[in-house]
């Protein structure tokens, strides 16, 4: 076990015995408590709850999915509720651990990336992608970035108002209700998408970054080149990986160079740099990883943004 698990798991005698007796237990007003680890999760969960469930989020203050560290705290909560939401990629080891840790009979745990099944994809590593160098387990292989397919939340939401209604009946009505009105809305702009995609002539993005859009480019059956795979750790690329992406914009006649919010600093401009005309304008795609509920936007409203942006990326 990692350094990190070993001191999260000692927790004191007396943090444990407080912890037991709180097993089981509901929420305040007699709320069931739901735990979820990443924001998009967290909205979907709100958005089918309304007042009718205690609903935490874990992975906040801005802090990116793959790089954090889980406290005593967290393990506590996740200990603790009726219902355990998580996206079950590789950047949730620490979550699967906890669980096994953290014995509850009355919990439920639900692995999105499970429960999409065959419709989970593969991470790809695409030409020209810039690798590193190590191999990956199982877990690894499957994209974790299920949120970014407007699909998928329709098809998770569902599950989680089925979850919710099965841990509280006497609420069934309200989770059913309000999922159905949730997924209205993520059907309407996933035929958005569908349709200004249909309209634009080019269909192929140039991320100078990591790649966490896979789910949504095979929604939309737009073409990619990258520098580096969605989870990678990578934050230098290679003369080789610059040169072939400024090679892609040049070739294809793009007038766009893309990046996440949090892009790897340096990267965009110098493959704009090597460019035969220079003048290709950096654009960001929102992958919601360090999103939170402080930031005053919701999932629905970052998938609108990122309309806009790839409408003018596919322009």
């Amino acid at each position: 076990m990692s350094k990190i698990f070993k001191c999260i798991f000692s927790v004191s005698a007396a943090v444990l015995l407080a912890l037991s007796a709180a097993c089981g237990e509901t929420g305040s007003g007699g709320k069931i408590k739901v735990v979820c680890t990443v924001y998009p999760f967290y909205d979907w969960t709100v958005n089918i709850a309304g007042s009718s469930a205690e609903v935490d989020l874990i992975v906040s203050g801005g802090t990116d999915m793959h790089s954090y560290q889980p406290s005593a705290e967290d393990v506590i909560k996740i200990a603790d509720c009726d219902l355990l939401i998580y996206g079950g990629g590789a950047s949730d080891a620490w979550v699967t651990e906890a669980v096994a840790q953290n014995e509850n009979p009355g919990r439920t745990v639900i692995n999105l990336l499970e429960l999409l099944g065959s419709l989970a994809a593969e991470e790809e590593h695409t030409e020209g992608m810039q690798t590193d160098g190590h191999d990956h387990d199982e877990q690894e292989e499957y994209d974790e970035h299920i949120w970014l397919s407007l699909k998928n939340a329709s098809f998770l939401t569902g599950k989680i108002a089925e979850a919710l209604s099965e841990k509280d009946g006497e609420n069934a009505g309200t989770y059913s209700s309000n999922s159905a009105e949730y997924k209205n809305k993520l059907d309407a702009l996933d035929n958005k998408y569908a349709d200004m995609v249909s309209k634009s002539e080019n269909k192929t993005l140039v991320f100078a970054d990591r790649f966490p859009f896979l789910y949504l480019t095979r929604d939309y059956g737009l073409s990619y080149y990258a520098a580096f795979p969605g989870c990678s750790a990578e934050t230098e690329a290679s003369f080789e990986t610059v040169m072939f992406l400024s090679g892609k914009i040049d070739e294809l006649g793009l007038k766009y160079i893309m990046t996440t919010e949090s892009p790897v600093a340096g990267i965009a401009e110098t493959v704009r740099d090597n460019t035969a005309d220079k003048n290709a304008e950096i654009l960001a795609l929102d992958s919601m990883q360090s999103l939170t509920a402080e930031d005053g936007q919701n999932y629905i409203s970052v998938m609108e943004k990122n309309l806009e942006v790839l409408e003018k990326a596919l322009d």
